[in-house]
């Protein structure tokens, strides 16, 4: 039986954080280039995308490059020039937008379209496929029924996020940042209009909230539904993310690097891992201690749930316990004393904390913190019978900053002495290369057989480089078995030069999935641009979400509601029939 390789595919800002990425271990991560990236401020040179695929490649882990992006007319050959540079350092796949990249034929490795493409239905996802894409990234906003259907009808790769923020529409459906200030989203300019408060009003002009971000949605959070997920067809699992900071991917990656090691060793006839090597690291990943919204499975189980952060468009942490007493310092600083939510709640100087409050969410630090009191400046807003959430747990994060983590393929031994102490060293690592390497001694016997093969057996079985070494078997051929009186340093080199033979090997890696046959007379969706109009389309509903759904009796009507900020005026219309909401120009 041919066992299913799943990947867990995690973003990288930089080199460093895809380094980062596959040390706590991501199969794959993903990056952009020097342009053409949906994150503007994530571009990287292409030398730092070669030194990224070298690290990666050691594990059999991949470096995909983004070129997801609208790409303009004049820009074809720039972003062609800049495919074929990336392709040359060492790119195992392009995560691509624009449908006219399929037709470049001197582009060999696999292409991968993007979320951005809007892929939701079953008629999308062969679309795809037929242009010659190997793999599809699908919305965020679908059922699992949907994704088995999808999976069922295509036999290129599915891929799904899993974990991160959301955007409030459909992805690659989003003209609101554009409408605002002209910084396109499909051009990776977005300003998080979604994360801005709002005023919303009736069609009578009544007002019905104040200051709230009615359009920011909680984070994604799949890692209990990822074997659901595979059982499904889905064989990668996405980490959004690439203008998070370092701790963050680290702590996200190694919590569902974890989980999916559990998935593996639970189904070992049906799925393994799409890389190699084990991960040592010092700390514990916690998603929660790491910056969310709350979270939220969105529509998985094709029901609707709270999807809003309308209260907390930033993070606002784990909740942690409720104002008990306020006591005033001086004019400057103030005591707060909590009643935790928790047993064991340990805080720590230089916490960070919020709460939420009429005029939105207030942050500040906690400068000393002494069991269940903390001392901070005054901060206004601050009121007993608060609920107190923390944003930033230093210890975690400095837990974090100094943690070494270590990715090492796995290498057995074999010894071999024979003749007047010849020494083969046979390696075998888990990724399947094998060597053996021949040394020659002419050296004293051992006196102390038990000794000197304990002596060979804990030198060799150490690290070096990326693999880590373990002896399976001792075999001597000579008269007696006795063995050579090898000193330590001797042994130790015998180990180095094992580690760089194996390296000059390359990794066995799996081999990613190649198109199908592609249709030359495939044509051209047409644009997923919404009508002039229509800024936004979304299944997230703020009817829905404020109890006032026709659909659920709660209301007698659909008409339209108005969202205003700084002046400017928004309406919402209710596709009730799709069970969607459109965003327009008022």
């Amino acid at each position: 039986q041919i066992m299913t390789a799943l990947e867990l595919l995690a973003p990288a800002r930089n080199k460093e954080t895809g380094v980062a990425a596959i040390n706590c271990g991501a199969d794959a991560v993903y990056i952009a280039g020097p342009d053409f990236g949906a994150r503007k401020d994530a571009g990287n040179p292409v030398e730092d995308i070669a030194e990224l695929c070298s690290y990666a490649h050691q594990f059999g882990a991949r470096v995909f490059v983004t070129f997801n992006t609208t790409i303009r007319d004049g820009e074809e050959d720039s972003a062609h020039r800049q495919m074929l540079q990336a392709q040359e350092a060492g790119a195992d796949a392009f995560i691509i937008r624009d449908e006219r990249i399929c037709g470049w034929e001197d582009i060999h490795v696999p292409l991968h379209a993007s979320t951005q493409c809007a892929i939701r239905d079953v008629e999308r996802a062969r679309h795809f496929e037929r242009l010659g894409c190997a793999r599809i990234i699908l919305e965020r906003e679908l059922s699992l029924e949907t994704i088995r259907k999808i999976c069922k009808a295509v036999s290129c790769e599915v891929e799904c996020f899993v974990h991160g923020a959301l955007c409030v529409c459909y992805s690659g459906d989003c003209r609101l940042s554009e409408k605002i200030n002209g910084r396109s989203a499909d051009r990776g300019e977005c300003i998080q209009a979604c994360r801005s408060l709002y005023d919303l009003y009736d069609v009578q002009g009544k007002l019905l909230l104040r200051n709230k971000a009615l359009l920011s949605l909680k984070d994604f959070n799949l890692k209990d539904r990822m074997e659901d997920l595979a059982d499904a067809g889905v064989v990668s699992f996405k980490i959004e993310g690439r203008l998070k900071n370092e701790s963050y991917v680290k702590n996200v990656t190694r919590e569902y690097s974890l989980e999916l090691d559990r998935i593996v060793a639970c189904n070992p006839d049906k799925f393994r891992r799409a890389s190699f090597g084990k991960v040592e690291s010092s700390f514990t990943p916690d998603s929660g201690k790491t910056f969310n919204r709350g979270y939220t499975e969105l529509y998985l189980d094709g029901k609707r749930g709270q999807w809003s952060s309308m209260d907390a468009p930033k993070s606002m942490g784990e909740a942690i316990g409720i104002i008990s007493r306020i006591r005033k310092i001086d004019r400057y600083s103030l005591e707060l004393s909590l009643k935790p939510f928790r047993k064991n709640l340990e805080l720590n100087n230089g916490d960070g904390f919020a709460f939420s409050s009429g005029e939105g969410v207030t942050g500040f630090r906690g400068d000393v913190c002494k069991g269940l009191t903390i001392s901070c400046k005054a901060v206004p807003g601050l009121e007993e019978g608060l609920t107190i959430y923390r944003n930033i747990n230093s210890a975690f994060e400095k837990s974090l900053e100094a943690d070494r983590t270590k990715r090492m393929i796995d290498v057995s031994l074999k010894v071999h002495i024979h003749g007047k102490f010849n020494i083969d060293v046979t390696a075998h690592s888990e990724d399947g290369r094998e060597l053996t390497c021949p040394f020659n001694t002419d050296l004293e016997t051992a006196q102390n057989r038990e000794r000197a093969e304990a002596m060979l057996t804990e030198q060799l079985s150490k690290r070096s480089g990326v693999f880590s070494f373990h002896v399976d078997e001792i075999m001597a051929g000579t008269p007696g078995k006795v063995l050579p009186l090898l000193s330590a340093s001797t042994i130790n080199s015998i180990r180095r030069l094992v580690a760089e033979d194996l390296a000059m090997i390359p990794c066995n890696r799996i081999p990613l999935h190649s198109a199908s046959n592609k249709d030359a007379d495939e044509p051209r969706l047409p644009s997923i641009i919404s009508p002039e109009n229509e800024l936004m389309r979304s299944k997230y509903c703020v009817r829905h979400e404020l109890g006032m759904c026709p659909k659920q009796g709660s209301a007698k009507d659909s008409s339209p509601l108005f969202l205003q900020n700084n002046g400017r005026r928004f309406k919402l219309c209710f596709d009730c029939r799709n069970c969607e909401m459109v965003l327009t120009q008022d």
